[in-house]
């Protein structure tokens, strides 16, 4: 796994980090807009097209908000599939290669450039497993 970026935050507070992959065309953002936290897969074309969007919280929903939090974006050493990771916890996974995006939560349906009839999957422990050990 590629570390891209690392850094504390508060939940709650305006937050905008982003990683683009080098010499490609694509990349992730995550945002917290004071309401809620969601995760980005963007194109790097002329104005960072969204790709795919999950959501990460509520603030409101957050126990302990005003603790600041560290969060990281890493990637796998192929750059496709970029982890979301929130006090080590993997809350999101985009997959570049198969244009698909899991949180915990499924939510909210796929949309974007990525979107599909089917459902969101949900991340879960072993779908992380899987997905990284596949690799």
């Amino acid at each position: 796994m590629i570390l891209e970026v690392e850094e504390e935050f508060i939940v709650g507070e305006d937050t905008f980090l982003d990683s683009v992959v080098p010499d490609s065309s694509h990349g992730v953002v995550f945002e917290d807009n004071l309401t809620t936290g969601y995760f980005y897969a963007i194109g790097k074309m002329p104005g960072q097209a969204i790709l795919d969007a999950v959501h990460i919280y509520n603030v409101a929903d957050v126990t302990d908000n005003d603790i600041p939090c560290n969060i990281k974006i890493a990637w796998t050493d192929d750059w496709q599939l970029a982890s979301l990771l929130i006090n080590n916890y993997c809350h999101a996974i985009f997959d570049f290669k198969n244009k698909v995006g899991y949180s915990r939560n499924a939510f909210p349906p796929s949309s974007g450039k990525w979107k599909t009839d089917n459902e969101r999957t949900v991340l879960t422990d072993e779908l992380i497993d899987k997905l990284l050990m596949g690799k």
